[in-house]
């Protein structure tokens, strides 16, 4: 059903003016349509594909071309990249830079991008740390972090706890987290509860002392992800099972707490989802089997119904109006 259709049956009805009715569609018709998301995401591929190229190019031609000059090609990259972004910064600030240059943010990620592609160039070519994988994680991680609070750049901080993810031997990405870590290693379970519940805190501290608040949102999702995680893995696994319930529930309790707070519906499915899949695993874990079995017959019907009644009102839950 269009606008226009729309403004018709109101009119028709009269709940509006035929006049009022004229106004509303004529400035349908002429307002500004935004294109900011558009070419936003056409600028995070421009730099994907950039690097991808760049990256290809250099694999086929690497005979011809020579080490010396790639090396020196990317650095001299990332040294015009940080020039350009160094130039037009804004002052230090706690809370959002509104920058007058709209590139800087691509940008510095396009810097960063290219310091990973050089630091592994090279580990891989000359084996520069050695053995020492570590320094090579850490190094770029504290840049990072950084730049991230720096420049007021939330994808380069996405970038900066991947690395502390990834120098403390796990995946912390949302769509990953579940495929790319072994969690039967022993003490896996336990850094990613500490390293979630860490995070956390932090998003925690930097919304309540403002501290770059509108960081906290990305420290929750990573955090979150990485130590429900966890905690359903040590429920699944490891004993005792229910320190990793409790630890489970209340992250997920705080989780749906900060979803009202912040009427943020990702936090709400987080919290509700792992919280479920917690609830269940430990009624058919802990309940004794005379309950157990009298449970098992209602259980789903009435987690059902529940899933049902959290659908048609989670705008209430959320303190959004309809």
């Amino acid at each position: 059903m269009t606008a226009k259709s729309i403004l018709e049956k109101i009119v028709q009805k009269g709940i509006l003016p035929e006049e009022q009715a004229l106004l509303i569609a004529d400035y349908e018709r002429t307002k500004s349509f935004s294109i900011h998301r558009e070419l936003r995401a056409i600028l995070y591929l421009g730099i994907t594909l950039l690097t991808t190229g760049l990256g290809i190019l250099i694999y086929k031609n690497i005979d011809t071309i020579g080490h010396q000059a790639i090396i020196t090609l990317i650095a001299a990259s990332i040294v015009a990249c940080s020039y350009y972004v160094f130039k037009y910064r804004q002052p230090f600030s706690r809370g959002i830079i509104n920058s007058t240059d709209q590139f800087s943010e691509y940008v510095l990620i396009l810097a960063c991008t290219l310091f990973l592609t050089l630091e592994g160039y090279l580990q891989y070519q000359y084996q520069f740390f050695g053995s020492r994988y570590g320094i090579a994680i850490f190094i770029p991680t504290v840049i990072f972090f950084f730049c991230a609070y720096r420049f007021d750049n939330r994808a380069v901080l996405s970038m900066a706890i991947t690395g502390l993810a990834s120098w403390l031997g796990l995946t912390i990405s949302p769509l990953s987290v579940l495929e790319k870590n072994d969690f039967s290693a022993p003490g896996i379970i336990v850094t990613g509860i500490v390293l979630g519940i860490l995070l956390i805190v932090i998003g925690w501290l930097s919304d309540t002392r403002s501290i770059k608040g509108h960081f906290g949102f990305t420290y929750f999702l990573f955090g979150g992800n990485l130590a429900a995680v966890s905690g359903l893995a040590g429920l699944f696994k490891n004993e005792p099972k229910i320190i990793y319930f409790l630890v489970t529930a209340a992250l997920c309790l705080f989780l749906i707490r900060t979803a009202r707070k912040n009427q943020s519906l990702i936090f709400l499915l987080m919290g509700v989802i792992y919280g479920y899949i917690a609830l269940t695993y430990g009624a058919f874990v802990f309940l004794p089997d005379s309950v157990l079995a009298a449970l098992s017959i209602f259980y789903f019907l009435f987690t059902s119904l529940g899933v049902l009644f959290f659908l048609l009102n989670i705008k209430k839950i959320l303190g959004l109006k309809k």
